[in-house]
Parts: structure tokens; C-alpha cells; sequence
């Protein structure tokens, strides 16, 4: 790994956290209900690309894409914490019900968007 390709991871990751900050927050103001849709949609479309950058690697692109674009810029786009930190949120404010649509939603969504992008990305 070059210096050079360390430094793009780096600056992959805080373009990512940036656009995670935008996205939330355009979605929060939008969506205003007790499920975290900003966080939801960070999450499952972080996983649907992180699946196009897989998929592109099993069919010859360079491994420099699965550094940068994927530990770059979706490590830093994505966020598991958050989803379990606001979880955790929900159910401390006595509303268990939503609490397991956050978590196996998000969770399944998570999963389907991934295998979806992969699909894509073997076409």
C-alpha cells in the first residue's frame, strides 16, 4: 500500500462522513418521526454500493477501489453504531415495538441492498 493510496483512504473516509452528516439531516428534516430514516437510509444505501464495490472486484477492478471507495468513503458513510445507538434510544423511551422494526428492518434491508448491488455489479 503507497503513502499515496493511504492518504486517498483518509480523505475517502471524511468526504463520507460529511455526506453522512448532509444526508441525515436533509432526511431528519423531512421524516420527523420516532424511526431514524436519516440513519436507515445512510445505512442501507451504504450497503447497496459497498455490494457494487464487491461485485466489481470479483470481476477485475482494482483492489485500490475496494481501499479507497469501500474502507474510504463507505467506511466512513456508513454507520452501524448509530443504528445501535439509537436503538438502544428507543427502547429507553418505552417503545420496544419500534425499536425491533430499527433494528431487524434496517438489518434486512441492509442485507438485500448489498446482495442487490453485488447482483448488479456481476451484470
Amino acid at each position: 500500500m503507497t503513502t499515496v493510496a493511504v492518504i486517498l483512504l483518509g480523505l475517502a473516509g471524511g468526504v463520507g462522513a460529511g455526506a453522512r452528516f448532509v444526508l441525515d439531516g436533509v432526511v431528519r428534516s423531512k421524516a420527523r418521526t420516532a424511526l431514524p430514516w436519516g440513519t436507515i437510509t445512510i445505512n442501507v444505501t451504504g450497503s447497496f454500493l459497498l455490494g457494487l464495490v464487491a461485485g466489481a472486484l470479483t470481476r477485475g477492478a482494482p483492489l485500490e477501489l475496494q481501499m479507497i471507495a469501500g474502507t474510504g468513503f463507505l467506511g466512513g458513510y456508513t454507520t452501524f453504531s448509530t443504528a445501535s445507538v439509537e436503538t438502544v434510544r428507543l427502547i429507553q423511551s418505552r417503545r420496544p415495538g419500534i425499536a425491533v422494526v430499527n433494528a431487524a428492518g434496517t438489518f434486512a434491508a441492509t442485507l438485500i441492498a448489498a446482495t442487490a448491488g453485488m447482483l448488479l455489479a456481476g451484470l
